[in-house]
């Protein structure tokens, strides 16, 4: 008997989507705003999954309150507040597109979760703009 759990949290953060392989054109062209050199930021929603047999002594999949902390420490006290260009290690060559935040939240939080735990991760960047990492 699988069951998902779900724990969803908050983080502020900046941006700038942008190749440095490309032209300033082409990169307005295929990033339009997001390519702002001032950056914009966004209030990401993100939702983290876990699936996995329920523990017939705990009756718990994982412990909700060590989810909590484990996101706090791993994502929101890294990537909250911050520039995601310029004050984080992960995207200083990476692009930070949802996609690739979603990626990395995921290779973030996989370590730290026992193998037989299915792990997915959805990022809200918008109201209607969101993706999902399934791992």
């Amino acid at each position: 008997m699988n069951v998902t759990v779900c724990r969803k949290e908050n983080f502020n953060a900046a941006h700038r989507l942008h190749n440095p392989n490309w032209t300033d054109e082409q990169n307005q062209n295929v990033f339009g705003l997001c390519n702002n050199p001032n950056y914009h930021g966004h209030n990401y929603e993100l939702v983290v999954k876990l699936t996995g047999p329920v523990d017939p002594e705990t009756g718990y999949v994982y412990d909700m309150k060590k989810l909590s902390l484990l996101i706090k420490a791993e994502i929101l006290d890294k990537f909250d507040h911050r520039n995601l260009n310029l004050d984080t290690e992960e995207f200083k060559n990476l692009n930070p597109t949802a996609e690739n935040i979603a990626v990395v939240i995921w290779q973030r939080l996989r370590p730290h979760l026992a193998p037989n735990l299915s792990l997915s991760v959805t990022l809200f960047e918008t109201d209607r703009n969101f993706v999902e990492y399934l791992g």
